[in-house]
């Protein structure tokens, strides 16, 4: 098996440990070169005042290296890009990263994928997620700075829509859990169980995911209370395995000798 260069392209800091930690911390333990591109540095994230402080770009960009380094990563690039924030229903700002042109927004990570000659990039898939308009960005910027580059496989980092969907509105009945989030939203949110094509099996690197998410602390909570974060590092040992032991990726084209060296198994 030859090494790869894998670059794993977020919208913010704390959203590499979320959705593909474990990958990234399989992939690097490896041998394979892992490269983390930042379209932003966070600066307009929900964070509490208490644990973030004054400064939150400067807290988040010192939290990201210390998630990187628990993952193994040997690289860290950011790009430093206006953060759009996120408020369902707003507009984001002109000039933000999510309301760019394409050309402009892929620049950055066109030229880091063509100094690292990498072999995959990670984005997110077309629905952003759960919807934030940097996330689809990733996903569009992502697309364009591969096809410029050359890079052959792409893979959108994502999750199964239905059994979210279902956890989503089970949660409607603990008072306290989820009392922000609109169910309606993950209906057409992440992506259909049906088009994932590959499930990585990352229980052996759980312990890696944990310490990157534990280094995003400012992100644990907000002025309006606890976030996803929060809630995954609540969960006891069993049930964190259970939900975050395996991370999904969707690849359009067929896979091929890197997808298998990244990534091992297909779902």
């Amino acid at each position: 098996m030859r090494t790869r260069t894998l670059v794993s392209f977020h919208a913010h800091p704390d959203d590499e440990a979320l959705l593909t930690g474990g990958t990234l911390a399989r992939v690097a333990a490896m041998g394979h070169r892992v490269v983390l591109a930042f379209a932003t540095d966070g600066e307009a994230g929900l964070a509490s005042t208490a644990a973030s402080g004054s400064d939150l770009r400067q807290t988040r960009v010192k939290e990201l290296e210390r998630a990187a380094g628990a993952l193994g990563c040997a690289r860290v690039v950011r790009f430093a890009l206006p953060d759009s924030g996120w408020i369902p229903g707003h507009v984001p700002d002109e000039g933000t990263f999510s309301r760019l042109p394409v050309e402009d927004a892929s620049a950055a990570l066109t030229q880091v994928l063509e100094e690292e000659q990498a072999d995959a990039l990670t984005i997110y898939d077309p629905a952003g997620g759960y919807g934030h308009p940097d996330h689809q960005q990733v996903h569009r910027a992502g697309m364009h700075a591969a096809f410029l580059a050359g890079t052959p496989c792409v893979l959108e980092a994502t999750l199964p829509r239905q059994p979210l969907l279902r956890f989503v509105r089970l949660a409607r009945w603990v008072p306290g859990l989820l009392d922000s989030v609109e169910a309606q939203r993950f209906e057409t949110a992440f992506t259909p169980r049906e088009e994932i094509t590959h499930q990585v099996d990352v229980r052996p690197y759980l312990k890696a995911k944990r310490r990157a998410l534990q280094a995003h602390a400012s992100q644990a909570s907000s002025d309006s209370g606890p976030r996803t974060l929060r809630l995954l590092l609540s969960l006891p040992t069993p049930v964190f395995q259970r939900v975050a032991g395996k991370e999904y990726f969707v690849e359009r084209t067929p896979p091929s000798s890197i997808t298998h060296d990244l990534l091992g198994t297909t779902a």
